[in-house]
């Protein structure tokens, strides 16, 4: 049974930063891509960053040079990095792991992704 659990949001004001974390267990095989995707009230989830098993990185524009993501395969658990935060990025954020396999394409297609962790908030006051 793969289990992924989320940590470390919280409430932070703007310009600052949080480090969310998302330990796994369970697994039979090492996904071949990870993300964290994020929801905020009455929009559509949104994927803001993606981690290939190799360690390539991809990142939604919106946080591109904000947010960095990255996994420790030791401890099996990927991270991601926020920092300059604002008001926009108030969301539940999620991780999730596509075991699957396949190519960047896509890459936040929500639908690709087999496990889901069950969120961490994230609020941002100005």
């Amino acid at each position: 049974q793969v289990q992924l659990v989320e940590s470390g949001g919280g409430s932070v004001q703007a310009g600052g930063s949080l480090r969310l974390s998302c330990a796994a267990s369970g697994y039979t095989r090492r996904p071949y891509y990870m993300a964290w995707f994020r929801q905020a009230p009455g929009r559509e989830r949104e994927g803001v960053a993606a981690i290939r098993s190799d360690g390539t990185t991809n990142y939604a524009d919106s946080v591109k040079g904000r947010f960095t993501i990255s996994k420790d395969n030791a401890k099996n658990t990927l991270y991601l990095q926020m920092n300059s935060l604002g008001p926009e990025d108030t969301a539940m954020y999620y991780c999730a792991a596509d075991t699957s396999g396949g190519t960047w394409y896509r890459i936040y297609y929500p639908n690709r992704y087999n496990y889901w962790g069950q969120g961490t908030q994230v609020t941002v006051s100005s």
